[in-house]
């Protein structure tokens, strides 16, 4: 194993540079996908080498949590054993499981919640809630609710303080971040940068690109690039808070002023990965790089304790 187990635990660096220049340089669409991928995994690895850590640390522990199969000496003596950064990875293990299904299960209380209160109303699209409260978002849809993608939910007060084009504008961000499934690269994001504190410039970069893909998206339906920004800068003013980190908005948390800017300047090319000369492809196939030493760095990690284990429990 040796310090292929480590790497996980810090490769996500690797991402740093690529999370801001995918804003900038990159289509949103591409930027969204590339960064919740390199998230996702980096996670999942990262995580996985805290478990072989936490074996790695346990095996020649009395009362340690292993398998009875694994309970004859000469196989403990066989596990690799590093005390410090087992006893270390304990702890740590726990909290990022502990973190993650906190986050998991606030955001399902908050669909929950969110469906619940527009039971009453008619299975449409769009649902439209008499409400002074000025908001607007994307909630997805699920099994049971017989609303395929989702719905658009929007209050009356939004709607009061929008024009027909920026209502327009609104409905099409809205319906954009449901057909692309936003909600999934957002909540990938938002559980990977609890797992690893590396990942969280990731989880910034994730929330901005997705709104700027579904900004493009309506511009694209509307005809107007103006109409949208005006509509974003509006609804931001209206309502500066959106219900969940991972239910879109056109009125999202985040920053307004270059997302309005960004409409202000012509639609970025649709280019699906961008050329290796530059900088944005440079940093984006370190991502890339990192992310599969990562997984590499993991499989092996993993694969070599199984061997280790499997050869010892023959022997005995």
């Amino acid at each position: 194993m040796g310090v292929f187990v480590f790497l996980p635990l810090v490769l996500p660096l690797t991402a740093w540079p690529v999370a801001r220049l995918a804003e900038q340089r990159l289509h949103p669409r591409t930027a969204t996908r590339l960064l919740a991928a390199v998230a996702g995994v980096s996670a999942v690895c990262s995580t996985l080498c805290l478990g072989l850590l936490m074996i790695v640390g346990t095996a020649q522990l009395p009362g340690n949590p292993l398998p009875d199969s694994w309970s004859d000496p000469d196989v403990r003596a066989a596990v690799p054993y590093d005390e410090i950064a087992g006893r270390a990875a304990i702890p740590a293990l726990l909290a990022v499981l502990v973190s993650c299904a906190v986050a998991a299960w606030r955001q399902a209380r908050v669909r929950r919640r969110t469906a619940g209160a527009l039971a009453g109303l008619p299975p449409t699209s769009v649902a439209v809630l008499p409400d002074r409260t000025p908001y607007a978002y994307a909630l997805p849809g699920g099994r049971g609710r017989g609303h395929g993608r989702g719905r658009v939910v929007v209050s009356t007060g939004m709607l009061a303080g929008l024009g027909s084009a920026e209502r327009r504008a609104l409905f099409a961000h809205e319906r954009a971040h449901l057909n692309g499934r936003h909600h999934r690269h957002l909540l990938t994001v938002h559980l990977a940068a609890r797992a690893n504190p590396f990942l969280r410039p990731l989880r910034t970069a994730v929330a901005y690109t997705a709104e700027r893909w579904a900004d493009e998206e309506a511009a694209a339906e509307v005809g107007s690039r103006r109409t949208v920004a005006r509509a974003i800068g509006k609804a931001a003013l209206l309502a500066p808070r959106a219900p969940a980190a991972t239910l879109p908005a056109l009125a999202a948390v985040g920053p307004v002023p270059r997302r309005v800017a960004a409409l202000m300047r012509p639609a970025p090319m649709g280019r699906a990965w961008p050329p290796v000369c530059t900088a944005a492809g440079l940093a984006a196939w370190g991502a890339a790089f990192g992310t599969t030493v990562s997984a590499l760095s993991s499989a092996n990690s993993a694969v070599t304790l199984y061997f280790v284990l499997h050869a010892a429990m023959t022997s005995v």
